[in-house]
């Protein structure tokens, strides 16, 4: 069971509830939204999730209609709308973070990342934030608010259950940093300690060879819970594009798959990286 907890899981769950009410009740959308006076757009939004924040009287409202009755299924779910309003701490950052994403990272138990052009967010050391940050022209007080917030980030993997994660980068995200020897030594250090750690795998794929990830990067999340499905994030210049479809997944996983077998096994990653610091 993870220790972390996230709003955004909580208000996932909270759509997925209802839903399933809903179905049992044997009820429409449109059926339920008039028997509880809300609008059509009201009830959609909070079915679907897209509403952030729904509103406990218009949950009692919704679980009225469908003819749930006071008691442990009727408390449970006002709890998880409850849950769904607190404010994440990553709720201070959404002009570094994609909030959303960090919602969900927060509570996964797994996290398996392909990263083909930077080093993974959870592993970058603040020397190597920071000039990666003034490579896409960020302000100095830019630059500190996200390397504060990917700082406070990384925390999870100092949890006392923090989650297992299976990073694949490529050598490219480490050979750009020529003009920086100093970035590119602590970098490659740090990378040297997190792969000691029992929860934590690293590959690399050499920068001149070709693989299967060139379409880019992209995140599978994975929870302790069967009830909250896995996710697959792929970062956009906003908040990015969150895929939980089985056929999607399946690619994914897929994807990882190859690239696992593509790159260099992590005891070679290991080796490589120490050649590379030395």
């Amino acid at each position: 069971m993870a220790t972390r907890y996230s709003p955004t899981i909580r208000r996932r769950r909270l759509s997925a509830e209802l839903r399933r009410v809903r179905q049992a009740a044997r009820m429409t959308s449109e059926e339920v939204a008039k028997a509880a006076e809300l609008s059509r757009s009201t009830y959609s939004n909070i079915e679907s999730g897209s509403k952030q924040r729904p509103k406990l009287p218009e949950i009692r409202a919704i679980l009225t209609a469908c003819k749930v009755p006071p008691g442990r299924e009727y408390e449970e779910i006002l709890d998880l709308c409850r849950q769904s309003l607190e404010r994440g701490w990553w709720s201070r950052y959404k002009d570094a973070l994609a909030v959303r994403y960090v919602g969900f990272e927060t509570e996964a138990n797994q996290i398996s990342t392909w990263e083909p052009v930077v080093l993974p967010g959870l592993l970058q050391v603040p020397a190597y934030i920071e000039v990666t940050a003034q490579a896409a022209l960020a302000q100095p007080e830019d630059i500190r608010r996200v390397t504060d917030a990917r700082m406070t980030r990384q925390r999870i993997l100092e949890d006392t259950e923090p989650p297992e994660l299976w990073a694949i980068f490529d050598e490219s995200a480490l050979l750009r940093l020529e003009a920086y020897p100093r970035v590119r030594q602590e970098q490659v250090a740090h990378l040297l300690q997190m792969a000691q750690r029992p929860n934590i795998t690293l590959q690399m794929t050499r920068a001149n060879q070709l693989n299967a990830g060139s379409g880019g990067s992209f995140v599978l999340l994975e929870f302790p819970e069967p009830v909250d499905p896995t996710v697959v994030y792929l970062e956009t210049d906003t908040d990015g594009i969150y895929l939980e479809g089985p056929d999607e997944i399946a690619r994914y996983r897929n994807l990882m798959n190859h690239l696992r077998l593509a790159a260099l096994r992590p005891g070679e990653t290991i080796d490589h990286l120490q050649q590379m610091i030395e």
